[in-house]
């Protein structure tokens, strides 16, 4: 293989796993949107059933908001990064917002009970 060719090869690698950094990111952002939405559900429902822990699962949705912007500001970081490094770190950043996001729409719905 030439040299050229080698160059080739390893910019398209490259390329690839800044791809699936950035699509790894987005995935997880909207994820963490999904679970976002569901912890909002969860806490108007509790709110309209005159819940004592109405609070508490509207406590959970924001926290799980915050969260789902998070992991979208992540994923805008891991699509613009200029190093694998940087992608990775992003993308990891989205995938804990996620489950931060998750955790939250699971407390919102325990405290909807």
């Amino acid at each position: 293989m030439s040299i050229n060719k080698l160059l080739i090869a390893l910019a398209l690698g490259l390329a690839l796993a800044a791809c699936s950094n950035s699509e790894q990111a987005q995935d997880a952002a909207a994820a963490a949107d999904t679970a976002a939405a569901e912890a909002q559900a969860a806490a108007d429902a509790a709110a309209a059933e005159g819940s004592e822990a109405a609070d508490a699962a509207q406590i959970a949705a924001d926290s799980a908001a915050a969260a789902a912007d998070t992991a979208a500001d992540a994923a805008g970081a891991a699509a613009g990064a200029a190093t694998d490094e940087a992608a990775d770190a992003a993308a990891d950043t989205a995938e804990a917002a996620q489950d931060v996001a998750e955790q939250a729409k699971d407390a919102a719905e325990e405290a909807k009970k």
